[in-house]
């Protein structure tokens, strides 16, 4: 265990507290945030300002977020300057409907989508005040088959003066960044007949050139679809695996341009893998089987592009492989391996290593280090802590932690956002883990959504009722400037 819950277990102040303090075992406390984790059809309102965020340091880099993992597609952030306390002070927040997509942001403007009652919602946002500039709504039936919420899964995309975004039920759309008017739209299930999937249309698009690159999905083909940006035209279409909830990511291997897409989703038998795709007209190098056996399995992960390789992983005994693209652009393997399976979070590449929560369900969830050259589990912990809180008038205590976690890396650390809405700065190195700073930000499951960082302010989704306070499920605005 970390040395922190060493201090922790066995500290004087630690022992006395046991025996005045009811303790609540992890098991309870899940059951407990379950049981009052309600989906809340919100009304808008104005967004709840706190204080104004600090001013940025005059060296800082800073960056826009224009879509999912960051402006580098590898949630890595090149931003300085960022404050390691924690909880760091609180700039606005807004009450949000059902969903678990990351904001966009570019400049002044900032995307949000999610679900209200029966309608989607795109928002445009400033990202300083959450104010709103405009509100795109259009009816949405879905309903989710495994009993998750039924908001949109897929981030939205800022693309200069032009926003996509897809909804849970494949509706694509184009509007202006300025205005919110629609320049074009796309029914994939009623085009392409694209499933909902288990979990609805999640994958997020990627803008490359003049294409916007969306994981389609259809049966029997295509699987990779490019519309034209301007005009939303087909461009070309390729594959015949199904759908994702892996996103595409750009890559230059041996000097060349290409789309790396993880496909994988339900179909009988389950299929899916690695495509490697050149983004002028979608034209395969390889593809690349790697899925579950399992019929009830996804591909969640998004591939991982570093120098000539691509790591993809899986759960569901899956597991986690590296190809070495060649030259040619045929792909070697280098080495596959079942410790580290990755469910929905996208592992981080740093200096030959790579990071991650692995873990299909919570209990079993592991943050690892994998020798990128080998595969070999360098090691493995479960970051994992006593929180003190109160509940129903007494002060309780819960042996707590990350769980399935997502990651960031910034200014050398790392960010970490656990499932159970705990933020925590971490020290990850190939010697091991070390917590910096930790603050629970909402006691809310289901802490899914990537957070997003742009001009050293944080952006959490909160995506349950908050356990201790009651608060319904809301949008989230940080200052980590320093």
């Amino acid at each position: 265990m970390p040395a922190l819950w060493k201090w922790f277990s066995s500290s004087s102040i630690h022992r006395q507290d046991r025996q005045t303090m009811p303790t609540v075992s992890r098991r309870a406390m899940l059951q407990s945030l379950a049981g009052q984790a309600l989906i809340v059809d919100a009304v808008r309102g104005q967004p709840s300002s706190t204080a104004a965020p600090r001013p940025l340091s005059s060296d800082a880099i800073t960056h826009d977020w224009p879509s999912f993992l960051g402006p580098s597609h590898n949630a890595v952030s090149t931003e300085t300057h960022l404050t390691r306390e924690l909880p760091p002070p609180l700039v606005w927040e807004l009450e949000k409907g059902t969903g678990y997509t990351s904001p966009a942001i570019a400049g002044d403007d900032l995307m949000f989508f999610h679900r209200v009652g029966d309608q989607e919602v795109l928002e445009n946002l400033h990202p300083e005040t959450g104010e709103c500039k405009w509100q795109f709504r259009y009816a949405t039936a879905y309903r989710d088959r495994y009993g998750y919420n039924n908001g949109p899964r897929s981030s939205p995309v800022i693309d200069g003066t032009r926003t996509f975004v897809v909804g849970a039920e494949g509706r694509l759309h184009c509007l202006e960044v300025a205005s919110g008017k629609v320049v074009w739209s796309r029914n994939l299930r009623a085009e392409y007949d694209a499933r909902q999937d288990f979990f609805g249309i999640a994958s997020t698009p990627l803008v490359h050139g003049d294409h916007l690159i969306v994981n389609v999905g259809a049966p029997g083909g295509p699987c990779v679809v490019a519309f034209d940006t301007t005009t939303g035209a087909e461009a070309w279409r390729t594959g015949e695996w199904g759908p994702s909830y892996a996103s595409p990511v750009p890559a230059v291997l041996h000097g060349r341009p290409r789309i790396i897409v993880f496909a994988g989703g339900e179909s009988t038998p389950p299929n899916g893998g690695v495509l490697s795709l050149r983004p002028d007209d979608g034209t395969i190098d390889f593809a690349f089987p790697f899925r579950s056996r399992t019929y009830e399995s996804v591909n969640a992960s998004c591939p991982v592009v570093f120098d000539d390789k691509v790591f993809v992983s899986a759960s569901y005994r899956a597991g986690g492989t590296l190809l070495r693209v060649l030259p040619d652009f045929t792909y070697e393997v280098l080495w596959t391996t079942q410790e580290f399976a990755l469910h929905f979070n996208t592992a981080i590449h740093q200096d030959g290593y790579l990071y991650g929560y692995d873990g299909r369900n919570q209990g079993d969830a592991s943050l690892a280090c994998v020798d990128a050259s080998d595969g070999r589990v360098v090691w493995r912990e479960a970051p994992q802590w006593t929180e003190t809180f109160s509940q129903g008038g007494r002060e309780r205590q819960a042996i707590l932690s990350t769980a399935r976690g997502s990651l960031l890396a910034v200014d050398g650390q790392f960010l970490a956002l656990g499932e159970l809405g705990h933020l925590l700065w971490l020290d990850l190195t190939p010697d091991g883990y070390q917590q910096v700073s930790r603050a629970w930000l909402a006691a809310a499951q289901e802490s899914w959504t990537l957070p997003v960082l742009s001009r050293g302010l944080l952006y959490v989704m909160q995506n349950t009722r908050d356990i201790l306070t009651g608060a319904t499920p809301r949008l989230r605005c940080y200052d980590l400037r320093a």
